[in-house]
């Protein structure tokens, strides 16, 4: 017998397969990964729906169904709608696992993972939320044009929101108190006293004073800085490595607040509660600690002119 008949070779192989349909249906990342795919481009979408008007007009008009012209230009609008109503129960129950993820929180790195994933899922939810109310009120709006009469759902309401919902509420209350608790964690029990300058100020002898000063007032002190690269921040810095002070680094964040990252940093180093401020010649975002300072009614020591 001929072995050779049965013999059965694969076309190609499962990463060919793969590989080909990655090129036929583009790459689509599984549902419960990031989506790292831009969301339709405002101009394009406003265009690609006035040519979809424009065909069904020109279809409808001048023959029997014109009178059909409403409810289908209508329903164009509603199917954004309706995606819509399916986005929100999704994140009412990524805000749901979120909380049940926060709940079951034992410092591990696997849960901690897993909440930040549900944090980047949440996110990614608003912001296809957001995309689709663009689409929807572009077309309601082309509705306008043409039939003359505002579109409504015939249930529900047309909201249009591009906040916050509950579930990024919970997700940056959660990153703002992971942050607060690592922060406490490298915090010792002591003394909190913060040290604010500019990047250009460079007495060290004066801050080193004012620092000696401080720690023979308050012998268990800790200090609280920017984590500046030049200047006052890391004067105080060498200081607190040369006199075995432990100090906690409070660094803006940048991808998460953009040009505020400093003034927002200057939040979260408050709420630590430092007993008093030392202020070096700064800029804008150091006299900005101070005067938020001043308004919890925590003394402030001025160095240098």
């Amino acid at each position: 017998m001929d072995t050779d008949t049965f013999s059965h070779e694969p076309t190609s192989s499962p990463t060919a397969e793969i590989m080909a349909n990655m090129e036929l249906y583009g790459a689509t990342p599984p549902e419960d990964e990031h989506d790292p795919r831009p969301l339709p481009d405002e101009a394009i979408v406003e265009s690609s729906l006035e040519a979809m008007v424009e065909a069904t007009v020109s279809i409808l008009n001048d023959t029997q169904l014109e009178s059909d012209l409403d409810e289908v230009l209508w329903s164009l609008t509603n199917i954004f709608h309706r995606r819509l109503n399916h986005i929100g129960k999704r994140l009412d129950d990524n805000e749901a696992n979120q909380r049940e993820s926060q709940n079951i929180q034992d410092g591990s790195e696997v849960k901690s993972v897993e909440l930040e994933k549900l944090i980047g899922k949440g996110q990614q939810l608003i912001e296809q939320r957001d995309s689709y109310e663009m689409i929807r009120d572009l077309s309601a709006q082309l509705y306008n044009n043409q039939i003359g009469s505002v579109w409504h759902p015939r249930t529900g309401s047309k909201v249009s929101h591009r906040g916050l919902t509950a579930s990024v509420i919970d997700s940056r209350n959660y990153i703002s108190a992971k942050r607060r608790s690592e922060n406490e964690t490298h915090c010792p029990a002591g003394t909190r006293i913060a040290l604010t300058g500019g990047l250009d100020y460079q007495d060290h002898n004066a801050i080193w004073d004012v620092l000696d000063q401080t720690k023979q007032k308050h012998t268990d002190m800790i200090l609280l800085h920017g984590g500046g690269k030049t200047g006052a921040e890391l004067i105080a810095a060498k200081w607190a490595d040369n006199r075995n002070v432990d100090q906690v680094i409070f660094l803006p964040d940048w991808k998460s607040h953009s040009k505020a990252a400093p003034f927002k940093r200057n939040d979260e180093l408050l709420k630590v509660m430092p007993i008093g401020i030392i202020a070096c010649p700064g800029n804008g975002i150091n006299e900005n600690l101070v005067d938020k300072a001043k308004k919890l009614g925590i003394p402030i020591k001025r160095v240098g002119s």
